[in-house]
């Protein structure tokens, strides 16, 4: 047993620098006879025990963040996860999750894995997930990192951070933001499949007419109109699934192709992300 005498002042300074528990800290500083390299030790094999023994747990509660470079040409969106709603909503984890969306933007990785691969403050990102698991208890993790380039990118975080939008537009001429941002939210409320029919991939366009094909049939059309029917079905799925065709949801007599020429003859969408939390 340890016969240093560790002092409150100790203890609380162990628990600024780490952000564990008094107690967790007070044991810490027992168990490392008062040297504090080794009692974050402690506490960071601790986090690896807890992060361990939650693998198997679900984290589907968290936080989207979604952000741009100061120039407004690059946005990442950032979901970091954990178990409980409370958590969530707790300043200290929204404040870790964006520490990790600035560190995507400062750096620019081209994947998740590479991300995690990051320091903040000298510290490995994977290494943090598994000192904050820890430290809360709750299994921690980033689990969708998205990132797209454009003229213009847009960023827009919807519903107390549970989903996260980037919109790029062709060109950065005046009123673009205020275009993406509404842009933005027509993606959070109507969650688009593609920007138009071009980008709609072979299997969901297949899927789709399968679909309308099977409805046809069973209301008793003749075989020789199937065909025909079901390519009016997928056309009206183009307009109500792909973004530029879709009707805007601020002005619905337009399209939102038409509001965007409405702002700046030519501006259209180059790219949209869209991240819902647990989704």
């Amino acid at each position: 047993m340890s016969t240093v005498q560790i002092s409150a002042s100790d203890v609380n300074k162990l628990r600024q620098q780490t952000g564990a528990g008094m107690m967790d800290c007070k044991k810490a500083l027992v168990e490392a006879n008062g040297d504090f390299e080794a009692a974050v030790d402690y506490l960071r094999k601790k986090g690896a025990k807890v992060a361990a023994s939650r693998q198997d747990r679900d984290s589907n509660e968290g936080v989207v963040i979604a952000k741009t470079t100061a120039d407004g040409k690059r946005g990442v969106v950032v979901e970091v996860n954990c178990e409980t709603d409370f958590v969530a909503k707790n300043a200290d984890f929204i404040a870790f999750a964006e520490s990790i969306a600035d560190v995507a933007i400062n750096e620019a990785p081209t994947s998740l894995e590479d991300l995690k691969a990051l320091n903040i403050n000298g510290a490995k990102i994977a290494d943090l997930l598994i000192d904050q698991t820890g430290k809360i208890g709750e299994k921690i993790e980033v689990s969708k990192y998205e990132v797209i380039t454009a003229d213009k990118v847009v960023p827009y975080i919807h519903g107390n951070y549970r989903l996260g939008v980037l919109v790029g537009l062709s060109a950065d001429i005046e009123g673009a933001e205020d275009a993406g941002k509404d842009v933005a939210m027509q993606i959070a409320a109507m969650n688009p499949v593609a920007i138009d029919k071009d980008g709609v991939d072979a299997r969901t366009i297949e899927r789709e007419l399968e679909i309308a094909k099977e409805q046809i049939r069973a209301e008793g059309k003749p075989e020789n109109m199937v065909e025909k029917i079901a390519q009016g079905k997928l056309n009206k799925f183009y307009k109500d699934s792909t973004l530029l065709n879709q009707d805007f949801v601020k002005d619905g007599s337009k399209s939102v192709a038409q509001f965007l020429d409405s702002v700046s003859k030519g501006l259209t969408v180059t790219a949209f992300k869209r991240v819902q939390l647990g989704a």
